[in-house]
């Protein structure tokens, strides 16, 4: 395994444990450090957080924030139904940002990637940058590059990358307004 497989399986690893034994999800946007601007015509919101960190928001999204280390910013994200698009710059959240869904761990530096959660599987897929993803009860993972995605089920099942296709890919940007 290369160095930054080894890397992005241990940050996801340490990741995982914050969020799972630190109970800080956080119910108002505002004590995480960001802040919801709607989306003129729309029923959809933006949260534009501290740290350069950008969260679109299907509508409809059910998630809460999370501030692992309790430093006032959001450095996580629980999402329980449907989309959100993410945007972390490089170096932007100390320690990378995290979306945890009941399938899937997604762990990030410096990309833009989307998190769909919905019929029993959690959809990962990466616009720009690298994402770990992972399984919340495994070690064994996949890295995400550009134009890649995966689709996580409950289970044991080796994760598969593929390369999404554009209509899958327009469609789900299409929900988030892109």
């Amino acid at each position: 395994m290369s160095a930054r497989g080894r890397y992005f399986r241990r940050l996801v690893a340490g990741i995982f444990a914050g969020v799972f034994w630190m109970d800080t999800a956080l119910a108002q946007s505002s004590e995480a450090g960001c802040r919801f601007e709607p989306v003129a015509g729309t029923s959809r919101q933006i949260l534009r957080c501290q740290e350069g960190l950008t969260i679109i928001v299907e509508d409809g999204a059910r998630f809460s924030l999370v501030d692992r280390d309790r430093n006032g910013n959001a450095d996580a994200v629980r999402l329980r139904r449907k989309a959100l698009l993410l945007e972390a710059p490089a170096g932007g959240v100390q320690g990378g940002f995290v979306v945890v869904t009941p399938q899937a761990i997604a762990a990030v530096r410096g990309t833009k990637w989307t998190v769909d959660v919905g019929q029993g599987k959690t959809s990962v897929f990466v616009l720009r940058g690298r994402v770990a993803v992972q399984r919340p009860a495994s070690n064994a993972g996949v890295v995400l590059a550009p134009g890649e995605g995966v689709d996580v089920e409950a289970g044991t099942g080796k994760l598969t990358v593929k390369r999404w296709p554009a209509k899958r890919v327009s469609a789900l940007m299409a929900r988030l307004g892109q």
